[in-house]
């Protein structure tokens, strides 16, 4: 019965183990092409909200160069489910 009990144990600490490294060896893709938009939309009625001068074609490199800017730079973090883009 010893033995039983010891071979469950071993077995289930070792897929306990892989699971584990499963998770930390997970990389988080790119920005998807959606939320890349819902991001530039969001900045872009954010800069024309402000100033009301800036036209629609100025506003929309503007807030294209900071996304993809920002994308690139940045590690991929933490992915949140929600309506509005995170803020900085």
């Amino acid at each position: 019965m010893n033995r039983v009990l010891t071979i469950i144990a071993m077995t289930s600490a070792i897929f306990l183990s892989e699971q584990a490294f499963a998770v930390d060896s997970i990389s988080h893709p790119e920005m998807s092409r959606r939320q890349m938009v819902v991001q530039i939309v969001g900045c872009m009625k954010k800069r024309m909200a402000a100033d009301k001068v800036i036209s629609y074609n100025e506003a929309a490199k503007a807030c294209k160069a900071k996304i993809t800017k920002r994308s690139d730079n940045s590690p991929s973090g933490t992915l949140v489910a929600s309506d509005t883009p995170a803020t900085p």
